[in-house]
């Protein structure tokens, strides 16, 4: 796995791309002067949290051939002020799927990612506390 940064203006704006060629555009969200025109690195780590929670999440789901209609996950990060590093210390994790799903199946998908698979959430658990909850079909279960 390999990803190449290139410095994209005279100010903060990065791109990143992968191995595969897909990019990303990276600025300084806290920069005092100019427009923020990409995520912060800060922001990415929380993506990656919805992303690859995700991914386990259907996975889990469809080796059960259970295909959610609609999954979406929304993340937010606490971190700690005036402090640097500014680490994550509490992220909240909410998890909406949608779909025929039995509430223990959604619920076990969404634990079994974030407690057991997930390569993002395991490796922020070492400075962060992650919290999740669920909404099954618009019901928190």
């Amino acid at each position: 796995m390999k990803v190449i940064l290139n410095r994209v203006n005279q100010d903060y704006l990065f791109e990143v791309k992968n191995q595969n060629g897909h990019k990303v555009v990276l600025d300084n969200i806290s920069k005092k002067e100019g427009k923020v025109a990409g995520v912060s690195p800060m922001e990415l780590l929380l993506v990656a949290l919805a992303g690859c929670s995700s991914i386990d999440i259907l996975a889990i789901l469809k080796k059960q051939k259970i295909n959610p209609t609609n999954l979406r996950v929304e993340v937010e990060g606490q971190r700690e002020p005036d402090q640097v590093p500014s680490l994550f210390h509490k992220i909240d994790v909410v998890v909406h799927i949608a779909g025929e799903i039995p509430p223990e199946k959604a619920k076990r998908a969404v634990s079994l990612s974030l407690e057991k698979y997930c390569s993002v959430a395991k490796t922020l658990e070492y400075s962060s506390q992650i919290f999740h909850s669920i909404f099954l079909n618009g019901n928190e279960i």
